[in-house]
Protein backbone atom coordinates (compact mmCIF):
# COMPACT_ATOMS: atom_id res chain seq x y z
CA UNK A 1 0.00 0.00 0.00
CA UNK A 2 0.96 3.74 -0.56
CA UNK A 3 3.14 4.81 2.38
CA UNK A 4 0.74 7.42 4.02
CA UNK A 5 0.90 8.66 7.78
CA UNK A 6 0.04 6.41 10.59
CA UNK A 7 -1.33 7.45 13.52
CA UNK A 8 -1.22 5.20 17.06
CA UNK A 9 -3.33 6.30 19.76
CA UNK A 10 -1.91 4.95 23.01
CA UNK A 11 1.72 4.85 24.04
CA UNK A 12 1.95 1.63 26.20
CA UNK A 13 3.67 -1.31 25.07
CA UNK A 14 1.43 -2.06 22.47
CA UNK A 15 0.92 1.16 20.88
CA UNK A 16 4.89 1.72 21.25
CA UNK A 17 5.90 -1.28 19.49
CA UNK A 18 3.06 -0.64 16.77
CA UNK A 19 4.45 2.97 16.41
CA UNK A 20 7.87 2.02 16.22
CA UNK A 21 7.58 -0.86 13.72
CA UNK A 22 5.37 1.63 11.34
CA UNK A 23 8.23 3.71 10.91
CA UNK A 24 10.70 1.68 10.63
CA UNK A 25 8.81 0.34 7.67
CA UNK A 26 9.14 3.41 6.11
CA UNK A 27 5.59 5.08 7.39
CA UNK A 28 5.25 8.77 8.03
CA UNK A 29 4.21 8.35 12.07
CA UNK A 30 2.56 9.76 14.56
CA UNK A 31 1.66 8.70 17.93
CA UNK A 32 -0.64 10.21 20.89
CA UNK A 33 -0.32 9.68 24.79
CA UNK A 34 -2.87 11.26 26.44
CA UNK A 35 -1.23 10.81 30.21
CA UNK A 36 2.18 13.81 29.87
CA UNK A 37 4.91 11.65 31.82
CA UNK A 38 4.25 8.58 29.46
CA UNK A 39 4.45 10.88 26.66
CA UNK A 40 7.32 12.28 27.60
CA UNK A 41 9.29 8.89 27.88
CA UNK A 42 7.26 7.38 24.50
CA UNK A 43 10.37 8.63 21.62
CA UNK A 44 13.38 7.14 24.17
CA UNK A 45 11.44 4.36 24.35
CA UNK A 46 10.53 3.62 20.74
CA UNK A 47 14.44 4.59 19.92
CA UNK A 48 16.26 2.30 22.44
CA UNK A 49 14.01 -0.78 21.07
CA UNK A 50 15.20 -0.28 17.36
CA UNK A 51 18.86 0.30 18.90
CA UNK A 52 18.57 -3.16 20.33
CA UNK A 53 17.35 -4.81 17.54
CA UNK A 54 20.38 -2.85 15.70
CA UNK A 55 22.45 -4.69 18.20
CA UNK A 56 20.93 -7.93 17.59
CA UNK A 57 21.07 -7.81 13.69
CA UNK A 58 17.54 -7.48 12.65
CA UNK A 59 17.30 -4.15 11.58
CA UNK A 60 20.14 -1.98 9.86
CA UNK A 61 21.46 0.95 11.45
CA UNK A 62 20.49 3.26 8.37
CA UNK A 63 16.66 2.16 8.91
CA UNK A 64 17.09 3.17 12.62
CA UNK A 65 18.18 6.53 10.96
CA UNK A 66 15.44 6.99 9.05
CA UNK A 67 12.85 6.06 11.28
CA UNK A 68 14.03 8.76 13.66
CA UNK A 69 12.84 11.45 10.97
CA UNK A 70 9.65 9.50 10.45
CA UNK A 71 8.37 9.34 13.98
CA UNK A 72 6.56 12.16 15.48
CA UNK A 73 5.04 12.22 19.14
CA UNK A 74 2.53 14.57 19.92
CA UNK A 75 1.02 16.51 22.02
CA UNK A 76 -2.72 16.74 21.23
CA UNK A 77 -4.50 14.28 19.26
CA UNK A 78 -5.84 16.71 16.57
CA UNK A 79 -2.32 16.91 15.12
CA UNK A 80 -2.60 13.50 13.84
CA UNK A 81 -6.21 14.43 12.21
CA UNK A 82 -4.51 13.72 8.33
CA UNK A 83 -3.52 10.20 9.08
CA UNK A 84 -5.04 7.95 6.64
CA UNK A 85 -4.94 4.80 8.74
CA UNK A 86 -5.54 4.72 12.83
CA UNK A 87 -4.63 2.09 15.26
CA UNK A 88 -5.58 2.67 18.44
CA UNK A 89 -4.38 1.05 21.40
CA UNK A 90 -5.45 2.02 24.64
CA UNK A 91 -6.27 -0.20 27.14
CA UNK A 92 -9.24 -3.16 26.88
CA UNK A 93 -11.87 -0.45 28.22
CA UNK A 94 -14.71 -0.21 26.70
CA UNK A 95 -15.85 3.19 27.68
CA UNK A 96 -12.29 4.80 27.03
CA UNK A 97 -12.00 3.11 23.44
CA UNK A 98 -15.14 4.50 22.53
CA UNK A 99 -13.98 8.28 23.80
CA UNK A 100 -11.05 7.44 21.70
CA UNK A 101 -13.23 6.53 18.49
CA UNK A 102 -16.10 9.22 19.01
CA UNK A 103 -13.00 11.73 19.03
CA UNK A 104 -11.22 9.97 15.92
CA UNK A 105 -14.16 10.06 14.22
CA UNK A 106 -14.90 13.55 14.14
CA UNK A 107 -10.99 15.04 14.01
CA UNK A 108 -9.91 12.74 11.19
CA UNK A 109 -10.89 12.54 7.61
CA UNK A 110 -13.80 10.42 6.03
CA UNK A 111 -12.11 8.13 4.24
CA UNK A 112 -9.68 7.43 7.11
CA UNK A 113 -9.87 3.50 8.74
CA UNK A 114 -10.11 3.79 12.32
CA UNK A 115 -8.10 0.32 13.28
CA UNK A 116 -8.29 -1.09 16.73
CA UNK A 117 -5.57 -3.14 18.48
CA UNK A 118 -8.05 -4.71 20.45
CA UNK A 119 -7.96 -8.72 21.42
CA UNK A 120 -11.40 -8.96 22.68
CA UNK A 121 -14.23 -6.58 22.54
CA UNK A 122 -16.41 -6.24 19.79
CA UNK A 123 -15.69 -4.16 16.82
CA UNK A 124 -19.30 -3.20 16.39
CA UNK A 125 -19.49 -1.46 19.40
CA UNK A 126 -16.70 0.55 18.60
CA UNK A 127 -17.78 1.32 15.43
CA UNK A 128 -20.94 2.74 16.99
CA UNK A 129 -19.12 5.30 18.56
CA UNK A 130 -18.92 6.52 15.29
CA UNK A 131 -20.20 7.27 12.11
CA UNK A 132 -18.25 5.50 9.89
CA UNK A 133 -19.19 1.85 10.81
CA UNK A 134 -18.00 0.56 7.29
CA UNK A 135 -14.41 2.09 8.00
CA UNK A 136 -13.87 0.44 11.24
CA UNK A 137 -11.91 -2.51 11.87
CA UNK A 138 -9.68 -4.48 13.75
CA UNK A 139 -6.24 -4.84 13.61
CA UNK A 140 -4.83 -6.75 16.06
CA UNK A 141 -1.26 -7.24 16.66
CA UNK A 142 0.82 -9.33 19.16
CA UNK A 143 3.06 -8.64 21.75
CA UNK A 144 6.30 -8.06 20.82
CA UNK A 145 5.08 -6.32 17.94
CA UNK A 146 8.00 -6.34 15.73
CA UNK A 147 8.80 -10.16 16.49
CA UNK A 148 5.54 -11.76 16.42
CA UNK A 149 4.43 -12.60 12.30
CA UNK A 150 0.69 -12.21 12.77
CA UNK A 151 -1.90 -9.81 12.39
CA UNK A 152 -5.42 -10.58 13.09
CA UNK A 153 -7.68 -8.64 10.73
CA UNK A 154 -11.36 -8.68 12.65
CA UNK A 155 -14.47 -7.51 10.09
CA UNK A 156 -17.47 -5.81 11.95
CA UNK A 157 -20.55 -6.66 10.56
CA UNK A 158 -20.88 -2.92 8.28
CA UNK A 159 -16.64 -3.31 8.05
CA UNK A 160 -16.39 -2.39 4.25
CA UNK A 161 -14.31 -5.11 1.67
CA UNK A 162 -12.42 -2.05 0.55
CA UNK A 163 -11.51 -1.60 4.41
CA UNK A 164 -10.68 -4.61 5.02
CA UNK A 165 -8.76 -5.06 2.07
CA UNK A 166 -6.75 -1.64 3.22
CA UNK A 167 -6.12 -3.13 6.73
CA UNK A 168 -4.40 -6.93 5.51
CA UNK A 169 -2.42 -4.65 3.06
CA UNK A 170 -1.01 -2.32 5.70
CA UNK A 171 -0.52 -5.30 7.57
CA UNK A 172 1.65 -6.63 5.01
CA UNK A 173 3.62 -3.75 4.50
CA UNK A 174 4.99 -4.62 7.87
CA UNK A 175 6.06 -7.82 7.00
CA UNK A 176 3.11 -9.63 8.54
CA UNK A 177 1.11 -12.60 8.02
CA UNK A 178 -2.59 -11.73 8.48
CA UNK A 179 -5.61 -14.33 8.77
CA UNK A 180 -9.56 -12.88 9.07
CA UNK A 181 -12.27 -13.14 11.23
CA UNK A 182 -15.89 -12.36 12.24
CA UNK A 183 -16.43 -10.31 14.77
CA UNK A 184 -17.06 -12.54 17.65
CA UNK A 185 -15.87 -12.58 21.10
CA UNK A 186 -12.25 -13.31 21.62
CA UNK A 187 -12.11 -13.66 17.56
CA UNK A 188 -10.09 -16.42 16.88
CA UNK A 189 -6.59 -15.92 18.71
CA UNK A 190 -7.57 -14.68 22.07
CA UNK A 191 -10.32 -16.88 22.41
CA UNK A 192 -8.09 -20.23 21.92
CA UNK A 193 -5.00 -18.83 23.41
CA UNK A 194 -6.72 -17.88 26.66
CA UNK A 195 -9.04 -21.31 27.11
CA UNK A 196 -5.17 -22.79 27.10
CA UNK A 197 -3.94 -20.27 28.89
CA UNK A 198 -6.21 -20.77 31.65
CA UNK A 199 -6.52 -24.13 31.58
CA UNK A 200 -2.61 -23.93 32.43
CA UNK A 201 -3.46 -21.69 35.41
CA UNK A 202 -6.01 -24.14 36.86
CA UNK A 203 -3.03 -26.90 36.29
CA UNK A 204 -0.92 -24.50 38.83
CA UNK A 205 -3.71 -24.34 41.30
CA UNK A 206 -4.06 -28.13 41.57
CA UNK A 207 -0.11 -28.90 41.71
CA UNK A 208 -0.19 -30.83 38.83
CA UNK A 209 3.06 -29.33 37.68
CA UNK A 210 5.21 -26.82 37.69
CA UNK A 211 5.32 -23.35 35.65
CA UNK A 212 7.98 -24.88 33.47
CA UNK A 213 7.02 -28.18 33.13
CA UNK A 214 3.50 -27.02 31.94
CA UNK A 215 5.22 -25.25 29.37
CA UNK A 216 7.83 -27.19 28.00
CA UNK A 217 5.19 -29.46 27.82
CA UNK A 218 3.22 -27.63 24.92
CA UNK A 219 6.53 -26.33 23.50
CA UNK A 220 8.39 -29.98 23.18
CA UNK A 221 5.17 -32.34 23.09
CA UNK A 222 2.67 -30.09 20.56
CA UNK A 223 5.72 -27.54 19.30
CA UNK A 224 3.97 -24.35 20.09
CA UNK A 225 6.76 -21.84 20.02
CA UNK A 226 6.17 -20.60 23.48
CA UNK A 227 4.32 -22.88 26.68
CA UNK A 228 0.80 -20.73 27.54
CA UNK A 229 1.87 -19.56 31.25
CA UNK A 230 4.95 -17.68 29.25
CA UNK A 231 2.86 -16.64 26.89
CA UNK A 232 0.20 -15.28 29.60
CA UNK A 233 2.72 -13.46 30.94
CA UNK A 234 4.08 -11.57 27.81
CA UNK A 235 0.46 -10.13 26.75
CA UNK A 236 0.13 -9.07 30.65
CA UNK A 237 -1.59 -11.48 33.06
CA UNK A 238 -4.04 -7.81 33.65
CA UNK A 239 -4.81 -8.08 29.99
CA UNK A 240 -5.34 -11.85 30.47
CA UNK A 241 -7.95 -11.37 33.45
CA UNK A 242 -9.75 -8.29 31.36
CA UNK A 243 -10.01 -10.70 28.43
CA UNK A 244 -11.34 -13.50 30.55
CA UNK A 245 -14.06 -11.91 31.81
CA UNK A 246 -15.58 -10.09 28.96
CA UNK A 247 -15.80 -13.85 27.45
CA UNK A 248 -16.96 -15.42 30.86
CA UNK A 249 -19.65 -12.78 30.26
CA UNK A 250 -20.66 -13.56 26.91
CA UNK A 251 -19.77 -17.17 25.69
CA UNK A 252 -19.81 -19.17 28.64
CA UNK A 253 -18.63 -18.76 32.64
CA UNK A 254 -17.78 -22.27 33.16
CA UNK A 255 -15.37 -22.48 30.07
CA UNK A 256 -13.59 -18.53 31.02
CA UNK A 257 -14.47 -17.91 34.56
CA UNK A 258 -10.59 -16.70 35.76
CA UNK A 259 -8.56 -18.82 37.97
CA UNK A 260 -8.21 -17.62 41.37
CA UNK A 261 -4.50 -17.82 40.94
CA UNK A 262 -4.99 -15.08 38.27
CA UNK A 263 -7.07 -12.55 40.18
CA UNK A 264 -4.16 -12.91 42.95
CA UNK A 265 -1.01 -12.43 41.18
CA UNK A 266 -3.07 -9.44 38.91
CA UNK A 267 -4.18 -7.85 42.14
CA UNK A 268 -0.69 -8.20 43.99
CA UNK A 269 0.68 -6.00 40.70
CA UNK A 270 2.26 -9.28 39.36
CA UNK A 271 1.36 -8.39 35.42
CA UNK A 272 4.20 -10.22 33.86
CA UNK A 273 6.81 -9.21 31.49
CA UNK A 274 5.97 -5.63 31.74
CA UNK A 275 5.93 -5.55 35.92
CA UNK A 276 8.91 -7.91 36.07
CA UNK A 277 7.04 -11.05 37.53
CA UNK A 278 4.43 -13.00 36.93
CA UNK A 279 4.14 -16.52 36.26
CA UNK A 280 8.29 -15.88 35.81
CA UNK A 281 11.33 -13.25 36.74
CA UNK A 282 11.93 -11.05 34.04
CA UNK A 283 15.19 -9.69 33.84
CA UNK A 284 14.73 -8.08 30.35
CA UNK A 285 14.06 -11.22 27.99
CA UNK A 286 14.83 -13.54 30.11
CA UNK A 287 12.69 -15.34 31.93
CA UNK A 288 13.33 -17.34 34.97
CA UNK A 289 10.96 -20.30 35.83
CA UNK A 290 11.40 -20.79 39.42
CA UNK A 291 10.05 -18.26 41.96
CA UNK A 292 9.76 -18.65 45.73
CA UNK A 293 5.98 -19.40 46.69
CA UNK A 294 4.06 -16.92 48.15
CA UNK A 295 1.31 -18.26 49.53
CA UNK A 296 0.91 -21.31 47.40
CA UNK A 297 1.72 -19.04 44.08
CA UNK A 298 4.70 -19.84 41.94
Amino acid sequence: MAKSTILVVGGGTMGRGIAGLCALSGFGTAIFEADPAGRGRLRAAIEDSWERAAQRGKVSAESVEAARGLLRILERLDEGSGAGLVIEAVPESPEAKAIVFASLDRLCSPDAVLGSNTSSLSIASLARATRRPDRIVGIHFFNPVAAMPLVEIVRGPETSVETEEKAAAFARALGKQTIRVADSPGFATSRLGLALGLEAMRMIEEGVASVGDIDRAMELGYGHRMGPLKTSDLVGLDVRLSIAETLASRLSQERFRPPEILRRLVAKGRTGHKSGLGFYRWDGETAVETLAPESGEP
